[in-house]
């Protein structure tokens, strides 16, 4: 094994949590690498949708206090939390997002209501969002080799879309025909980014976030290592991490690390073995909606391996997602997120019993978790079902089926039929094909057709706060997340407790630091994102509910290692 170079800080993994421990490092003055497995960079967090929960963060006109955030935070979080790295994160986060800011990353207020309006201290203006990055401004050569967003967040698998753009396509907004003519037209009348590469430069949503970073990151003079693998942590006699083992194409080496070394690698959704060690209900690796393959635990596997201890790691942030063929391509399968399209009128969820089990519209996090616990207590869920009418399917996707207006039931490829998307002429005969107790489908069904009259959900409550109606149709009346299921043809699509990645992993304290089995804290070694424990426990407080915390613990680690390094650059 050949010894490499030595750095003052080695980070592991290129997300939003390492981007951000990187930036913050090397501008007090550290010699920084970013390592990364992958051969494109930004992490999951260039394919998410880019929103951080920064509660109080002073960049709007709102009047949101500490005070406010740790009330809703204390009506909302459950089970264990470490108070100190709550408040670290509450007391942190605005600080991370000046600092974001003042490096030139431009950051816009989003009017997205936390996940649960009703609690106190609940706000409707604590997540931020990052407007479109030309991605060519980070270089010809590095713009194709930022992970590009999955195509369930293009238009036609080619054209990026900003959120409002995607808003007004999937809900059909007045004027959606126009958008979409837009965005087409606005990729093509780009000719001399088409000479370059046939990448939309347009960087929206996450990779917004992450392109306007790395423009930071790199002018700050941070190195970034592709390909490159983590394999172990290398420990001095004393027990400090002072160095990171790595393969590149089945070569191994070390990297120093004078002063730390920042875990910031994802988390271990696309491990089987962990997941039956540490879920409830395991799930299958290939329903997570994070990118194939790519978050394995590593950097867990590596840590434990020197005594560090876990946390928080009997959940993942879940999202129902459900599976179609890709396109062109049958005997591969893409998974699309369905967050939206199960609380949408003319719609319903139901367990395998042809039972409701939770308000369809909650937050999708909040969703997941009723799978779960459904599932715990029926053994019939994991998968559910979303049962829906033509009325529904006329204008929403349910995942990846998109409305009539994008794929017409004639373009709908015949072996999706009965084995991905189910259709019949009744309900009974829809109960039947999904294997669904008739009566029990049909009792569901004539409930939600009442409910919709009245506009009053009695057992779940749905559409009756504003995080519902946030995603409901406005044009529906009295309810927007209410609709009759009355229109034949009907329809059911399998749903599965998918994820955006895990909620926990390895344990810190309110500084980054990774704690061992002993409670001690790991000399040099951090840890930041999903790699590690987040602070609100089996909670997802708000939309950014992952990466907000994500980079400001990178941010909080990087101040650590630059005080217990002097400031200084070591030469």
């Amino acid at each position: 094994m050949a010894s490499g170079e030595t750095f003052d800080v080695v980070v592991i993994g290129s997300g939003a949590a390492g981007a951000m421990a990187a930036l913050r490092a090397a501008e007090q003055g550290l010699s920084v690498l970013i390592v990364e497995k992958a051969h494109k960079f930004g992490g999951t967090s260039a394919t998410s949708g880019g929103v951080m929960w920064i509660p109080n963060h002073g960049l709007g006109e709102g009047d949101d206090s500490r005070e406010q955030v740790m009330e809703y935070l204390a009506s909302v979080t459950s089970g264990p939390v470490n108070p100190e790295k709550l408040a670290a994160y509450v007391d942190h986060a605005p600080q991370m997002a000046k600092y974001l800011k003042a490096a030139g990353v431009e950051l816009i207020v989003s009017p997205w209501p936390d996940y649960f309006p009703d609690k106190p201290g609940a706000r409707a203006d604590r997540s931020l969002i990052c407007p479109t990055y030309d991605g060519r401004r980070l270089g010809d050569d590095r713009y194709p080799l930022m992970r590009e967003q999955f195509n369930r967040f293009k238009l036609f698998h080619r054209y990026a879309m900003d959120l409002t753009e995607t808003f007004a396509l999937m809900m059909q907004q007045k004027g959606w025909r126009r958008v979409a003519a837009n965005v087409i037209g606005r990729y093509w009348m780009d000719r001399s980014t088409r000479k370059v590469s046939s990448r939309d430069r347009r960087f929206t949503q996450g990779a917004a976030l992450m392109g306007a970073t790395y423009e930071a990151v790199f002018k700050a003079g941070v190195k970034l290592r592709t390909k490159t693998k983590l394999e172990n942590l290398v420990v001095a006699a004393g027990g400090q991490v002072t160095g990171v083992e790595v393969s590149n194409f089945g070569r191994t080496s070390t990297i120093g690390a004078r002063h730390g070394v920042v875990l910031a690698a994802g988390g271990f959704e696309w491990n089987q073995e962990l997941r039956d060690r540490f879920f409830k209900v395991p799930g299958l690796t290939r329903h997570s909606s994070s990118p194939e393959d790519a978050n394995r635990g590593e950097a867990l596997i590596a840590a434990e391996k020197l005594g560090a201890d876990t946390e928080h790691t009997g959940e993942g942030w879940w999202i129902p997602t459900m599976t179609l063929p890709m396109p062109k391509a049958s005997n591969y399968h893409e998974i699309h997120q369905a967050a939206f399209d199960v609380g949408r009128p003319w719609s319903v969820c139901v367990n395998r019993n042809g039972v409701r089990f939770v308000d369809e519209a909650t937050g999708y996090d909040s969703f997941g978790q009723a799978m779960v616990a459904d599932q715990q207590k029926s053994g019939a869920n994991c998968p559910c079902w979303l049962v829906f009418d033509a009325k529904f399917r006329a204008k929403f996707s349910a995942g990846g089926l998109m409305p009539w207006a994008h794929t017409p039931e004639h373009k709908v490829p015949g072996d999706w039929w009965d084995n991905y998307v189910f259709r019949a002429d009744t309900i009974e005969a829809l109960a039947a094909k999904i294997s669904v107790p008739v009566e029990a489908l049909r009792q569901t069904v004539s409930n939600m057709n009442g409910y919709a009259k009245t506009g009053i959900d009695p057992e779940f409550g749905r559409g009756g706060n504003i995080y519902d109606q946030f995603f409901g149709d406005p044009t529906v009346a009295p309810n927007p997340n209410l609709g009759p299921i009355d229109k034949p043809p009907y329809y059911a699509v399998p749903i599965n407790n998918g994820d955006l990645g895990t909620k926990g992993g390895i344990r810190t304290d309110a500084r980054a630091r990774v704690i061992d089995v002993n409670g001690k804290p790991i000399e040099g070694l951090y840890a930041a994102g999903n790699c590690s424990g987040n602070p609100f426990g089996d909670c997802y407080p708000g939309a950014g509910g992952t990466i907000g915390p994500a980079m400001t613990f990178g941010f909080i680690a990087a101040n650590d290692i630059a005080e217990r390094s002097g400031n200084q650059r070591a030469k």
